[in-house]
């Protein structure tokens, strides 16, 4: 992967898209990058859209501006894709990275992802019922794109996720965090 990667976030309020885009970056980060993460908010409530943003790098950042054109396209809620152009300003060898039960191959044709592009998988909603017993997916997406991108070991991701979760919740929702993060590893599908 390139020394600098822009990645955007979209999902809705309440999902944890945000802390996802947060761990990411401070997973980056104690992996010895420089990082930037940041949301971008619409209406402040449940279940409005909402986009959060990494920018990562091997060197210092010193780009203070909205990313505009992204190397990683995160969907944590594929209904998004009906209602806002997630291609927008996409690389021409963009990763797009979708939470659903559809195949990529479907999902390449509803974006119209170019050939060059590559279009990933995920169940992370069925992960995190399974793991955690919510609908929260960002555990697994964070799997998903330290899989995909290759920025960070899953080892940093898991150590992170322990981290940011360990001081607010119980023990039993960090170990299904953790597995959350492994199974979106280890669960990609690529086309």
């Amino acid at each position: 992967m390139a020394e600098n990667v822009e990645i955007r976030w979209h999902g809705r309020g309440g999902q944890g898209t945000v802390t996802a885009a947060k761990v990411f970056a401070d997973a980056c980060l104690s992996g010895g990058r420089d990082v930037q993460a940041f949301p971008e908010y619409g209406p402040e409530r449940a279940g409005a859209p909402l986009r959060a943003y990494n920018r990562i790098s091997d060197k210092e950042l010193r780009t203070h501006c909205p990313v505009r054109n992204p190397k990683v396209i995160c969907v944590v809620d594929a209904t998004l894709l009906d209602t806002i152009d997630v291609t927008e300003g996409a690389l021409d060898d963009a990763i797009f990275i979708v939470n659903t039960q559809k195949e990529p191959k479907e999902i390449r044709e509803k974006i119209k992802a170019k050939a060059s592009q590559k279009v990933i998988t995920i169940d992370a909603t069925q992960i995190a019922l399974d793991t955690i017993g919510r609908a929260m997916p960002n555990a697994p997406m964070i799997g998903t794109v330290t899989k995909a991108t290759g920025l960070i070991t899953l080892e940093n991701a898991l150590d992170d996720v322990k981290k940011s979760f360990g001081k607010k919740f119980s023990q039993k929702i960090i170990d299904g965090n953790l597995e959350a993060v492994k199974r979106g590893y280890a669960e990609v599908k690529v086309g």
